[in-house]
C-alpha cells in the first residue's frame, strides 16, 4: 500500500519498504547524514556507523518506507507505535535531491497514514540542524524537551497532536 504527499507541489509515492530495500536504504542513509557529521564535528553519528545487521534487527522493530524514482530509493523514513504515539525517525532525502519539498512531501503522507490511529506525533533532531528544525517547526512540531545524544550533540524532541 502506498500512500500520497505532497509539498511545494512535489508529489511522492511512500511505500512500505521491504528488506531487499535495506542495503540501499543504508547506503542512502549514510550519505544523507554525512553533512550532519560535519555539523557536529562527529563521523561516528549511530547513523553513520549503523550496519546492515542493525538495520535488520530494526526493521523487525519498526514500519519502513521509501520514496522510489526510476527505480532508485530517493527518500526513506521509519517509525514505530506505542501508547498511540507515532515515533517518526531518520528522514533523510538523497542529498542531490534537498530542498525540493520531498521531505516535507513524505512527512505529509506518513501523517496522513496515520493519522486516524495515532493521537500524536513525535520525532528527535540535533539542536544545530536548522533545516530540520525549520522544516518540522514549518509542519507544526513545537519543541518539547531536550536529550544528550553526546557531548557535541543534544536532541531536541518535537511533538505534534494529530488533533491541530
Amino acid at each position: 500500500m502506498s500512500t500520497a504527499g505532497s509539498g511545494r507541489n512535489r508529489t511522492v509515492r511512500l511505500e512500505a519498504a521491504t528488506e531487499a530495500d535495506l542495503a540501499q536504504i543504508l547506503l542512502l542513509q549514510k550519505r544523507a547524514f554525512s553533512g550532519q557529521a560535519v555539523i557536529y564535528q562527529d563521523p561516528n553519528l549511530p547513523s553513520l556507523t549503523q550496519t546492515l545487521d542493525d538495520l535488520r534487527k530494526e526493521f523487525n522493530e519498526k514500519a519502513f518506507y521509501k520514496v522510489v524514482r526510476n527505480g532508485t530509493i530517493i527518500a526513506s523514513i521509519r517509525c514505530s507505535i506505542r501508547d498511540k504515539v507515532l515515533s517518526i525517525e531518520k528522514l533523510f532525502v538523497d542529498p542531490d535531491l534537498q530542498n525540493r519539498g520531498i521531505g516535507t512531501a513524505v512527512m505529509g503522507a506518513l501523517e496522513s497514514r496515520y493519522a486516524g490511529s495515532v493521537d500524536r506525533y513525535v520525532l528527535s533532531t540535533g539542536h544545530k540542524s536548522a533545516r530540520n528544525l525549520h522544516l518540522y517547526g514549518k509542519l507544526g512540531y513545537k519543541e518539547t524537551g531536550r536529550k544528550r545524544l553526546n557531548e557535541n550533540c543534544d536532541l531536541i524532541v518535537m511533538e505534534k497532536s494529530t488533533r491541530t
